[in-house]
């Protein structure tokens, strides 16, 4: 896996490519001097969970032959502001699930997401709280 950053302008501003030129743009806080101009760092790292998460749910729940017709993430998180590095305290990721789907197997399918095989929340796990929660919408 390789990623490359080039930066895009005399301040914060990143372009960022993989392998296989895609991109994304990156920025600082505006506290700092950043102009908006892209994701920043922190928040890249919650999109990051939130499309590893997504992406094992489905396709768990695949397997497990659920009618899943959609999926909607919403994540909220804390920062220990009051340490250097604020690194995150506490995140939420609430998932909205349309189908006709089994409760049973959708929790199944969030335990072996969280505990086994999304990456990224194992990681973010080691230094921050991470909670979920869900809805079924038929």
């Amino acid at each position: 896996m390789e990623i490359n950053l080039i930066r895009k302008n005399d301040k914060f501003n990143f372009e960022a490519e993989n392998s296989v030129g895609q991109t994304v743009e990156l920025d600082a806080n505006p506290a700092i001097g950043g102009e908006g101009k892209g994701f920043r760092p922190m928040e890249m790292l919650l999109v990051g969970l939130g499309g590893c998460s997504g992406i094992d749910m489905i396709n768990v729940l695949t397997k497990q032959k659920e009618p899943l017709d959609d999926v909607k993430i919403k994540i909220n998180a804390t920062r220990k502001d009051d340490e250097v590095p604020a690194i995150f305290d506490v995140i939420d990721i609430h998932f909205d699930l349309y189908g006709a789907l089994n409760v049973q197997k959708v929790e199944r399918a969030l335990d072996l997401t969280f505990e086994k095989y999304c990456s990224v929340s194992n990681i973010i796990g080691r230094s921050a709280t991470i909670k979920f929660s869900y809805a079924i919408h038929n």
